[in-house]
Formats: C-alpha cells, structure tokens, sequence
C-alpha cells in the first residue's frame, strides 16, 4: 500500500505538542504543532456525542440537564465541561450568540493560528476583531450545532470537527460594504485542537462564497478586490509538509482499491481518495457510496444519488486536470455495528486548465482545501457534507 499524504498533523510520533519547524511567515516564533492521532485515539462509540443530549443540537446542550451526560478527563478545562463536544458547543454558543466575545481570551491560546477561505489569521487579538467584525455585520447571528466529531484525549490533545448552520440577517456593515438587510444561511465546519481550555490551531470551511452571493453581491468582483487588497494571496492551510504533486514522466499513479468492508477507516479513507480525486477512477464511487447517498455542500450545493455527486467531482477534476489531492488530517468516531462519523481535512494543488463555473481556464496554479465529514453505515458513505475554499480559488483566480 502507498504511503499517503500526511501534513505535520500526522508526521511525527508519541504524544504531547512538538515544535513546528515551518512557523508563520512573518511571525519570528516557533508555533506548537501536535502529535497524530492514532487509531487506539478514536472513540468506539457514541456515548460523547451531540445526540447524546436528549435533544440534540445546540438547544439541546442549553436546555438539558448535563448530569446523565458521560465525562471524560479533561485536565486544565474549567470544571463545568463534562466532555470536548460540551466545551465545544458551549464556548461556541457563548461567543456567538450570547455576545461574550472576550471569552475568546480564556479559551484560545495567545498565539493561536486561524485558517479560513483568505488565509491565515494569527494570534488571538485578530480572532476578537474578527468576530467583533462578523457580530457587527450580523447582530442576530446563530450557530446552530448540527454535529461535532471528536477524538483524542487530555494528553494528545483534542481534535474536534464542529459542523454548523450559521444563520443571520445582515443589518451591519462588513468589509463587503453597507448593510444589504438579507438573511444569511451558511454551512460552516470548524476543526479545531484545544488542550488546557485552549484551542491552539483551528481550520474553518466557510461557504464564503455562499453567503455573499446570498447578500446579493457580485462574487467574483468581490474576490478579485478582496485578492488586491492583500499584500500576499491566499494560502492552503499546512502545505508546510510539501504540497502533493501528480507523477512526473512515465509515472503513474498506484492502485489503492477501495476495500468491500469499512472496518479499518484509515485504509478506507486513504483508499477513497486515491482510486477517486487522484487516479481518476470515478468508477469506485459505486463502490464507496451508498446508491442513496445525500451530499451537502459549498454554495448551496445538495445532490442525491452516486450520480449527481459524480458530476460535481468530474467538473472540479475537469477545471483543474493536474489536481493532486492529500488527507492532511483524519478521525473518526465510532464502529461497525453503530455506524462511524469521519472527518477529513484535505488539501489539493491544481492548475486551472479547464472550463466551467470559475470562468475561462487562466492557467493559474490553486492550493484547495476543505473539510469533508461523512457517516459510513453498512460499508458505504450514506451521507456527506464537505465546505471547500470556493472563495479562496476565485481570489487566487482573479487576483
């Protein structure tokens, strides 16, 4: 089997934080990276979970009385978190919705790293303007937790992935100019790593793109200022590790068949997306999603059906024909008999050689990245929610 892909999240070996030897440019420090997660790191069930609250959902997490609620160790937290998906939703909640901004101060680390759709946003000062920023614009913002996968523990660090429905009515201004008074509806997944009540390096999929086209605005105008007014462009998020390339002369690349059972999730992961994104195998969808399957995802998109989603992945290889995909960061949670819920941090490089819905090919190379959750029942992918940079290609395109 071929090694796969691996960023500095996967690279190195034992537990506890190590020194990032590729820190931010500019930033003169040496960033803290953690360990890998390993298989013995994934929970073997559903007993911490968002559907572990009778209810559900964020509402759920307000509303419910937490003491049937199983805890885990959780060194260095505040008393008042039972469990990671509770810590979670709660700072998230309390951010968010009830406006306490500066507790970002007490629960993300001073010299935290933020990537989203334009870059890197570094240090916890920049974080509070941010969300200072996006609360102004949308003074009714909602986050509504839809599901959080976790795993990890209080030595290794925990690794979250917080999907959410971002709802609000723009009634502020925003840097995309003066008030519009539309409302916002927006999928957002969130992948985070905390320890001691911090989170220390956070990877945010908005659909960017999205939600300005739902403002009304003119998208691609809108990124090609964004690109001009940035003294560099934007960046994938941990290509520190070199950037996956497609084979070179007479190269090839390896077979990796999607195995009949997912009973060893890394395996099927890695083998999914090697037969599909990177030796063009589309034929193996058949074989990795349910006939069924429901995909939601960046722009509103929703298919139904292995076909459907077929078509969207042969417009995105069309656009970009030398794509090369890697797993930069992969967890699950769950087992054979209950199902597992799996996330996927991705990142491609790709020249953009082909036509569709980004415009005329420009020859420009792109960095893409997304965040991709599934939930795997009887071998297959039943359901699938992936955000990916959509904005950031149009500000790399057009820029």
């Amino acid at each position: 089997m071929p090694a796969p892909n691996r960023s500095p999240l996967e690279s190195a070996s034992g537990a506890g934080p190590v020194e990032d030897p590729n820190p931010a440019a500019g930033s003169g420090r040496t960033q803290l990276r953690f360990d890998p997660l390993r298989d013995e790191h994934m929970p073997a069930d559903f007993r911490i979970s968002l559907e572990a609250y009778r209810r559900g959902g964020t509402d759920g997490f307000l509303d419910d009385d937490p003491e049937h609620v199983e805890t885990q160790p959780m060194r260095g937290f505040e008393p008042r978190y039972r469990n990671i998906v509770d810590y979670i939703v709660r700072i998230t909640h309390r951010i968010w919705e009830e406006k306490d901004i500066g507790y970002i101060y007490d629960t993300y680390s001073h010299d935290c790293r933020v990537w989203d759709d334009v870059g890197l946003q570094y240090g916890r000062e920049k974080i509070v303007a941010d969300t200072v920023h996006t609360n102004n614009a949308m003074p009714d913002i909602r986050l509504v937790a839809d599901e959080v996968i976790w795993a990890g523990d209080e030595d290794v660090s925990f690794h979250t992935s917080h999907r959410t429905m971002i709802l609000g009515t723009n009634t502020g201004y925003s840097r995309f100019g003066p008030p519009t008074g539309r409302p916002v509806r927006m999928l957002c997944v969130a992948n985070c790593v905390s320890r001691d009540n911090e989170i220390h390096d956070e990877h945010v999929a908005y659909d960017m793109a999205g939600m300005l086209a739902q403002l009304g605005l003119d998208v691609p105008e809108t990124a090609r200022r964004i690109a001009s007014e940035r003294e560099t462009g934007p960046f994938a998020p941990n290509f520190e590790a070199g950037e996956p390339r497609r084979g070179r002369g007479q190269g090839k690349p390896a077979r990796h068949p999607i195995p009949d059972r997912a009973d060893d999730i890394r395996e099927f992961v890695h083998a999914a997306f090697d037969s599909v994104w990177n030796r063009r195998d589309f034929s193996a969808m058949d074989r990795l999603y349910a006939p069924s399957v429901v995909f939601e995802g960046s722009t509103g998109r929703v298919y139904r059906g292995v076909g459907q989603l077929r078509s969207h992945v042969l417009s995105m290889v069309a656009m970009f024909p030398n794509i090369a995909v890697g797993i930069e960061d992969l967890y699950w949670m769950g087992n054979s008999r209950d199902g597992y819920l799996v996330s996927i941090r991705w990142g491609g490089v790709g020249a953009h050689r082909g036509h569709g819905p980004y415009g005329d090919p420009t020859g420009r190379e792109c960095h893409i990245w997304g965040i991709t959750q599934w939930l795997i029942e009887n071998d297959r992918v039943q359901k699938e929610w992936t955000v990916f940079n959509e904005f950031g290609i149009l500000m790399q395109l057009l820029g």
